[in-house]
């Protein structure tokens, strides 16, 4: 069974799916995703696969209907982007320039075919990476989920970019970007993004990417630009990897603007939610968290901005890094 079920009070879409429940934790002697499998084959570098059990499917039955509830058919996409053939790499800061290039344009590719397809409204890319965040499969992906609606984060950001864009004329986006670089809370920059902590973070070590440039989605990137976010996106995981030396459990997303429609007051955007507060300590999203969606933040922005800094300095030449850390 697949369907969407829709939830009144918060105006939000719930995909459900049966199929979920058979997804494998980590299988031992066996990777599904590397070189010479059933699904991949030989010959690739990276590759864009079906979810095996993908709560989206253009093939979803319509539901049936409901006199006070509503449900809708569990349209859309859900793939799973293999970043590359080797198994045993940690995260995207082991990736060399030219493979994290590779997974860009694959990014690229994926959203503009997408942007054609009548059914799908928005296209999330995101990546969770490590046990602690529940990933099943080890071997380095990525997700794109191709959805029939507007998700409501998305909606909550659209709608205070606009508010913010009609009142002054600017984008939201660029005026944040504006205050970061002269309030000591950025990381590292390159000629075409900048990475930095938020005045307003929610998590411990949170990190966000912005394009220097005004664009709404991925398909906009020139290949400079393809590169200099290949090059960023190393450059955070690595910094966040460096922290407390050991690998940082995370979820990536990228945001971008829905993909019908104009939307000049809104700027494509990537945030990182790592999941540690010390080397071993979990920041959890407990009562006030889940119950409010409103965060406490235990520590100071700056301070914590001011150690990503310094873990972005150790690794910088290691990857030979485009831009600076700061």
């Amino acid at each position: 069974m697949r369907e969407l079920r829709y939830n009144p009070i918060l105006g939000q879409w719930i995909m459900v799916s049966a199929v979920r429940k058979k997804r494998p934790w980590r299988p031992k002697n066996f990777c599904p995703f590397c070189p010479g499998a059933e699904e991949t084959g030989y010959g690739w570098e990276v590759l864009l696969l079906p979810n095996k059990f993908s709560v989206l499917s253009f093939d979803a039955p319509k539901p049936e209907t409901k006199e006070f509830y509503k449900k809708a058919r569990a349209i859309g996409q859900c793939s799973v982007i293999v970043e590359t053939p080797e198994h045993d790499l940690k995260d995207l800061d082991e990736l060399s320039l030219e493979q994290m290039v590779k997974v860009v344009k694959l990014w690229k590719e994926a959203t503009q075919k997408l942007k054609d397809n009548p059914h799908i409204s928005y296209v999330a890319i995101f990546r969770n990476k490590g046990e602690e965040i529940g990933v099943s499969l080890t071997h380095p992906h990525g997700q794109l989920y191709a959805l029939p609606f507007i998700p409501l984060k998305a909606r909550i950001k659209l709608s205070n970019a606009r508010e913010y864009y009609n009142k002054s004329g600017e984008c939201l986006f660029c005026r944040i970007l504006e205050e970061e670089l002269k309030d000591g809370r950025v990381i590292y920059e390159n000629e075409s993004f900048v990475l930095f902590m938020p005045f307003f973070a929610n998590w411990p070590y949170e990190i966000h990417i912005y394009p220097k440039r005004h664009i709404q989605w991925l398909t906009q990137l020139s290949e400079k630009e393809s590169e200099d976010l290949a090059d960023i996106v190393r450059v955070a995981t690595g910094t966040l990897n460096a922290l407390f030396d050991r690998q940082m459990p995370y979820v990536m997303n990228i945001y971008q603007a829905p993909v019908k429609g104009k939307y000049p007051f809104y700027h494509l955007h990537i945030e990182f939610y790592p999941l540690l507060r010390d080397r071993d300590k979990i920041k959890y999203a407990a009562g006030i968290e889940m119950g409010t969606w409103e965060f406490t933040y235990d520590g100071i922005p700056e301070e914590n901005a001011k150690k990503l800094r310094e873990a972005c300095r150790r690794i910088s030449d290691k990857l030979n890094a485009k831009g600076k850390c700061f």
